[in-house]
């Protein structure tokens, strides 16, 4: 931002703004930019100091440094009520209050962060283009996508939204943001697959036998019931989080890291060879109180419907048509309400051969993207003694462990230094879009449209949706190739084998018990 540049957040109330833009901007790494002022825009009527107190109470300012960068940061702020009975009159006022930083003559560049619902955007991005558009620096729509609100509902809405959207504003000046893009661990995937052979040689059908890509959550809707009632998980968190990892861990090598080879080239290309969801190879969930009854079921918010249907778990089946995945099965799974909050993609190798080492554990490769950020490695090794018995151990780079206080940014912070470097390659693109809808938005009217369709229910709180689990699994080959083998995990400091009976069975010794990997 070498020249007078101004971020417009629409939607200043929200603690979107607050919790993540701001915040992040609050705290960055080394000094702001001199020439960077901020403006918040929204419906909310707020005096400036009313905005800096709001602001203030999602910012940490526990030492002097903080407090310091605060005192700076709150210098460049101010804040404009829209009436919505003035017409164009607001926007006029931001105009004018943008065009107050600079001289007639000068650049500048507006970057508008909206954090607002989708249905509103096709009527504030006209306004904007009409009254606030740079014509002498660089102009920028930031989306905010898949978080608090999906862009569209399904493959017709979206492309809607886009066509609507497109006279005012070109693609290159659409910044889409999925803040699973901005993970270290998700951007961590192509250093991982294109920067280590031995893990490219092994990346195909030939090798992996299937691939879970899961985010659950331990928390349920928490008095977002009404908003998450007319969404539900798979507009949630499936459509577009699941799928962009999905792209991300199945696409062909790019000729370089540019957002024409990395977003058209090659994750929209791989997004298109998945065609829709089986809905016989999907189950959905919806969670109720806790056995212990401490934590209410999600039809127990007073703005959920007493009869609703939607889904607060979902776990399907994908597969991609092409040479490199053909038939491996990639088992998606995200919930609410469940035992943990975890995000990750684990693949898991095929089977050794019987002919000497019987019912070892399956290699399986562990990316964490979600918490404490990690790269793991199960594999197989020999018990030391005169016996050959097999241990299952594992190499494992857990970050906070492995790196001394790592440095690790925040995924806004990485997702809007880019937007503002003109760097797309981390902005989901309208082709990757479409694609992600095309797969999606059968089984969503499906689901919607048979009446009859219910949601199994399951305790806040579970390990996961067990039986939602086994049918898919099942159903894929996935629950057949875990029982076949059963990994030790310690318990105590008793040692881990695989020894089997006189059966072929495997038998717990002392101190360890057996579970399913």
């Amino acid at each position: 931002m070498g020249q007078s540049s101004v971020i417009v957040i629409l939607g200043a109330s929200g603690n979107l703004a607050a919790k993540k833009l701001v915040r992040r901007y609050s705290h960055r790494r080394g000094s702001l930019d001199e020439k960077l002022k901020i403006i918040g825009l929204d419906l909310t009527h707020m005096e400036h100091d009313d905005f800096i107190n709001h602001i203030n109470s999602c910012v940490d300012a526990s030492t002097p440094e903080l407090a310091d960068k605060f005192k700076v940061f709150r210098e460049r702020c101010s804040y404009i009520t829209i009436n919505q009975d003035a017409g164009d009159d607001s926007f006029i006022e931001l105009r004018k209050r943008m065009e107050s930083f600079i001289e007639s003559d000068e650049a500048q560049n507006r970057y508008f962060y909206m954090a607002l619902p989708p249905n509103i955007y096709v009527a504030v991005s006209e306004q904007l283009r009409r009254n606030c558009y740079s014509e002498k620096g660089d102009s920028q729509i930031i989306v905010f996508l898949q978080i608090e609100k999906p862009f569209g509902r399904d493959l017709e809405s979206s492309v809607e939204l886009h066509q609507k959207m497109e006279p005012n504003w070109k693609e290159n000046e659409i910044f889409r943001i999925d803040h699973y893009l901005g993970k270290e661990m998700v951007k961590n995937v192509m250093t991982l697959r294109f920067g280590n052979p031995i893990f490219g040689a092994l990346w195909d059908c030939n090798h992996i036998d299937n691939v879970q890509i899961s985010m659950t959550e331990a928390i349920g809707t928490e008095g977002r019931g009404g908003y998450f009632d007319d969404v539900g998980i798979i507009r949630d968190v499936m459509q577009n989080h699941l799928m962009q990892l999905m792209a991300l861990t199945t696409m062909e090598r790019p000729g370089s890291f540019s957002a024409e080879d990395l977003r058209h080239e090659k994750k929209a290309r791989v997004l298109r060879l998945i065609p829709p969801l089986d809905t016989k190879h999907t189950m959905i969930g919806q969670f109720v109180k806790s056995a212990d009854g401490k934590h209410p079921g999600y039809k127990d918010d007073d703005s959920v419907p007493r009869d609703s249907r939607c889904a607060t778990f979902c776990t399907s089946v994908a597969y991609v048509k092409n040479a490199r995945w053909e038939g491996v099965p990639f088992i998606l799974k995200s919930g609410k309400a469940l035992n943990e909050s975890k995000t990750e993609i684990r693949l898991q190798l095929k089977d050794t051969t019987d002919a000497m080492l019987r019912d070892t554990a399956h290699n399986q490769l562990i990316i964490r993207i979600q918490p404490d950020e990690a790269l793991r490695l199960k594999m197989n090794a020999k018990m030391p003694g005169l016996e050959l018995r097999t241990v299952g151990t594992e190499l494992d780079l857990t970050y906070k462990r492995t790196v001394p206080d790592p440095d690790i940014p925040e995924a806004y912070e990485c997702l809007l230094l880019d937007a503002f470097k003109g760097d797309y390659s981390d902005s989901v693109s309208e082709q990757e879009l479409e694609a992600s809808w095309k797969i999606f938005t059968p089984l969503l009217h499906h689901l919607e449209g048979n009446k009859d369709i219910k949601p199994v229910d399951y305790a806040y709180g579970r390990m996961h949706c067990e039986m939602l689990d086994a049918e898919i699994h099942q159903a894929d080959g996935y629950l057949r190739q875990a029982q076949k083998v059963r990994t030790a995990w310690r318990t105590s400091s008793a040692p881990i084998s695989t020894k089997r009976n006189l059966h072929g069975e495997h038998v717990a010794g002392s101190g360890y018990r057996i579970l399913l990997n």
